[in-house]
């Protein structure tokens, strides 16, 4: 009797396991870490423009009186000192400095551990800035997604302008990045449903943005308000399709980036408003390590 050997059958993966491997191979898409550090370097060298020049009235604070300082919930569970002039330069010129030290070290590929360190210092001295700068009545929503950057940069690890060896570390901080930009654009869009109902998109809200600060480009339109209410219907049909933009392939993300960085640009022409650091961000869908590397584009 001859003995007869079966072939076992294949284990078979259920649906969970599926799910949980696809999400994790798009949250850890490897990315060449030329990339991460392109995008370090572009970071890390807006910012210093950020405190110093777009928002610098974060530092005023430190002078105003005491008793109108209402911290954001992380300042008052941590507990956070009330800002004081001492502080609050300590806080900007800090950032400032480190930024500058990080990016002289990433363009000579020097000190990788180094560079780690002054990332989380760059974070917590920018949450606290954006502390400082938000509690005393307004907050503003075009830093989210940078101060996301700032948190996941120092986690990407090693990292030079010239290293094309893909890292799925890399992919992790940048996939972060962009979901905080998509995140900012969605939520944006949920808030004027929330607050200003779905007559938000038929509102003069852009009508009182032109009256308040138009510019030649935008003021023909107050004669022509339909105009105004379709572009409020466009940015709320723009900002709830904003999840796209996390699944598209790479050549049409770039197109889609180009249209939004084109669509902040015509904004601020039009009513002098720009999310500068919130377009910075955007670079998080860009292949920036071809810009350094172009023989292997």
């Amino acid at each position: 009797m001859s003995a007869t050997t079966e072939a076992e059958p294949a284990p078979r993966v259920g649906t969970g396991t599926r799910v949980a491997a696809a999400l994790s191979r798009w949250w850890f898409t490897p990315v060449p870490r030329a990339r991460i550090a392109a995008f370090r370097v572009l970071i890390y060298a807006f910012l210093p423009l950020d405190v110093l020049v777009l928002r610098p009235w974060g530092a005023a604070h430190g002078y105003v009186d005491a008793d109108l300082y209402r911290p954001l919930l992380i300042g008052r569970v941590l507990p956070l000192p009330t800002p004081t002039p001492t502080l609050v330069h300590l806080v900007q010129y800090g950032a400032v400095g480190l930024s500058a030290a990080i990016v002289v070290l990433i363009a000579m590929n020097r000190a990788p551990r180094v560079q780690t360190w002054l990332g989380a210092g760059i974070f917590l001295l920018y949450l606290e800035w954006m502390l400082v700068s938000f509690s005393y009545g307004k907050v503003d929503h075009d830093r989210f997604a940078f101060l996301v950057a700032l948190a996941v940069l120092p986690t990407a690890g090693r990292a030079a302008l010239r290293d094309m060896a893909p890292s799925p570390s890399a992919g992790w901080a940048l996939r972060m990045v962009q979901v905080g930009v998509v995140a900012t654009y969605f939520l944006a869009a949920i808030a004027k449903v929330r607050y200003g109902g779905w007559a938000w998109a038929n509102s003069t809200t852009i009508a009182r943005a032109v009256i308040r600060r138009g510019t030649m480009l935008a003021d023909p339109l107050l004669q022509l308000p339909w105009t105004l209410q379709l572009s409020q219907w466009f940015i709320l049909t723009l900002e709830f399709a904003s999840p796209a933009l996390l699944f598209m392939r790479q050549k049409f993300q770039q197109y889609a980036v180009a249209f939004l960085v084109s669509f902040h640009v015509v904004t601020f022409l039009m009513i002098r408003i720009i999310f500068m650091p919130h377009v910075v961000c955007l670079a998080a869908f860009l292949p920036l390590e071809r810009i350094l590397n172009r023989k292997t584009a």
